[in-house]
Order: structure tokens, then C-alpha cells, then sequence
């Protein structure tokens, strides 16, 4: 398939800036992929679609304070610095991005806070905007990471046009988060609250978690017609035996199997055995799922709406069926369907 078969306008209006009052009650469209239904919903209404014994596979990565601002040695310059990943927890070397970039060089200092909590060295080059930086700093991890807290805001795509919040610090971010690494949340998941997932629990359906730490090459744009040619940049994700046991029991006894967001597709896509089961893995993963794609484990799917040619419409249109999917957008955008993190949710069954 071409880039340009996914292009499509979308009005600025329609991008939403700031999340639902209540996380499951964000509108949601269901899809029928056996006849073509498209039902309006609320997100709580996913009750509905259901039975004991079903399986939703959850995203338990946790989003971290990533984005950071500092100032630049002799020249006191504001500098955005956004974490992307740990290299080494003993040396405290990161990958990150820088903005704007031509002012950071190889051996800068930057300083942040107004006490200078925290100081950090430019060590490499990565990218264009891409730095290796090392936090120097001679306390615990804790207490490191307790610096971050306090430094860090939430990383916010950059589409949302206004400073990060208290209330984005709770609502960018699942209520089964558990293990930090992310640096943009798995948004299909944030629409659930306690009390559904009680209610959930209460009907008999089963959770199983999976991790995959979301990083801002999900969001890359692709720039290529041709999509074999895009490349992945790579996360990493775990899938526990245990975890892998609860699907894997679901797929024996013809259950539904729900992946809740692309990020948990891509994680159980990347660990498929020959027999086509769940197998348990500690792994990176680079896949790149678009049309024609056979999925094996998952046999329903909840998304957001996502962003005209990006490589999450691509792989939902995998699972939908392009022509379906493409139906689908333009009765969201009719209906006035709320896109992007923040936004509206789709069911694929």
C-alpha cells in the first residue's frame, strides 16, 4: 500500500486538548467487521460486547515526567530536553532530544532548576536533534529519579497547544500503569476507570498485561510512498509467562481477545510461536504492521483516532479492513469524532 491511500483532512477542531470529563465516558464507535455495522457508543457501553471468560490484553507501561527545561551554561538560554531513554542506570546517560538543537554541542552543561537540582553533560551526537547527555549527580537512584519528579513535566504530544497540568500528570496516564518507561502514554487504555474495570471483572472477564514502552518513534511521520520501505524505530516490551498463559487459554477455548491499543497489538504480534499462541519474551520490537497483515492472537481491538498517513491508522486498518476503516473515519469526522490522545475511542470486533 502507498502513504497517500491514508491522507485525509482533519480539522483543527476536531484534536482534542484536554481529556473527558470522566475516562469512560468518551464517545466510542464500535465496528462490526462481519456486517459492516458502525454503532455510536459512550466508552463505559463496552460492557456490552463482553462475556465471561473473554481476555483484554492491557498495556501496563508507565509514562515518566519526560520532558524537561534547563538552561545552558555561560549563555543562560532556555533548552527543552526531552528524555527518551536510559542508556546506563550507573552512569546516568540518556538519549535524548533537544530543542533547539543547534545551540547544543558536545560538552555543553545544562542546568536545571532553579537551584540547579540537576546538572548534565553533552557527551555525543545522536541525530539532528538527538543528544547523549549524563545527569551528574551523586545521590541514589531514588533520589535521582525523585529529581526528575519534581523537574519533569508530562510529556504531552506536541499537537496539544498549551502547558501540561496537574490533572494531566493523572490523566495522561492508565490506572493500571506500572512500570515506568514510556514517554507518550498508551492512549486506548486511559478510558478505563476503576469502576469499569470492576464491572468488567465482575462479568468474568479476564486481564492479561503485557508491557511495551511507548517511545516517540510510534509518532514518527512516515516519509516514504512506498510503506515496505518505512522503517520502525524499535521498543522494548516483556510479556510474562503468566500473562502469555491467560491468552493463550483464551485462544484454545475460541474466547473473544481484546488488545487494547496498537502498542498492545504490536507487543503480542512480536512474540507469535510457530503454532500461532502467545509465547512469553523480553525483546525489542521494530514491526511494522499495515495492509495486508494476518493478525493471530487478538480477534477485536479498542484505538483512538489517529493521525492522517501515521503507522497506528495503518495497522487499524489492517485489522479492519482498509475500505471499513476508511468508511469509518469519514463517519467520524461527520459525527464529530474527538482525535488523537485525548479523543474518542474506536471498537473493532
Amino acid at each position: 500500500m502507498k502513504l497517500s491511500q491514508f491522507k485525509f483532512n482533519l480539522p483543527e477542531s476536531l484534536i482534542a486538548n484536554n481529556p473527558s470529563e470522566h475516562r469512560d465516558e468518551a464517545r466510542l464507535m464500535v465496528l462490526h467487521r462481519d456486517s459492516g455495522k458502525i454503532e455510536h457508543k459512550i466508552f463505559k457501553d463496552i460492557l456490552e460486547y463482553f462475556d465471561d471468560q473473554d481476555v483484554m490484553i492491557l498495556n501496563n507501561t508507565k509514562v515518566f515526567p519526560a520532558r524537561l527545561y534547563g538552561n545552558k551554561e555561560k549563555t543562560g538560554a532556555t533548552i527543552e530536553v526531552f528524555l527518551l531513554r536510559e542508556l546506563n542506570k550507573e552512569l546516568r546517560l540518556w538519549d535524548v532530544l533537544v530543542d533547539p538543537a543547534r545551540k547544543i554541542r558536545v560538552g555543553n552543561k545544562l542546568y536545571f532548576g532553579d537551584d540547579d537540582l540537576l546538572v548534565a553533560e553533552v557527551v555525543d551526537n545522536t541525530t539532528s536533534r538527538g543528544r547523549t547527555i549524563r545527569f551528574l549527580f551523586d545521590g541514589t537512584d531514588e533520589e535521582f529519579r525523585k529529581n526528575i519528579e519534581i523537574l519533569g513535566e508530562t510529556p504531552l504530544p506536541k499537537y496539544i497547544k498549551r502547558k501540561a497540568t496537574a490533572q494531566d500528570k493523572e490523566r495522561y496516564q492508565t490506572i493500571f500503569a506500572k512500570h515506568e518507561g514510556a514517554v507518550a502514554a498508551p492512549t486506548a487504555g486511559m478510558h478505563f476507570s476503576r469502576e469499569l474495570m470492576k464491572r468488567l471483572e465482575l462479568k468474568g472477564i479476564n486481564f492479561a498485561e503485557v508491557t511495551l514502552h511507548v517511545g516517540l518513534g510510534t509518532f514518527r511521520s512516515v516519509e516514504v510512498e512506498d510503506l515496505t520501505k518505512h522503517k520502525m524505530d524499535s521498543e522494548q516490551f516483556i510479556i510474562e509467562e503468566s500473562q502469555a498463559n491467560i491468552v493463550n487459554k483464551a485462544l484454545a477455548e475460541k474466547r473473544r481477545i481484546c488488545a487494547v491499543g496498537t502498542t498492545s497489538m504490536r507487543a503480542i504480534e512480536s512474540a507469535v510461536s510457530s503454532g500461532r499462541t502467545l509465547k512469553p519474551a523480553n525483546d525489542w520490537t521494530s514491526k511494522f504492521i499495515f495492509p495486508p497483515y494476518d493478525f493471530s492472537i487478538a480477534n477485536s481491538m479498542i484505538t483512538n483516532f489517529h493521525t492522517p498517513e501515521s503507522t497506528l491508522l495503518m495497522m487499524i486498518s489492517a485489522f479492519g479492513g482498509y475500505d471499513y476503516v476508511r468508511h469509518a473515519y469519514d463517519v467520524a469526522l461527520k459525527e464529530k469524532y474527538r482525535f488523537y490522545s485525548y479523543g474518542d475511542a474506536m471498537l473493532i470486533i
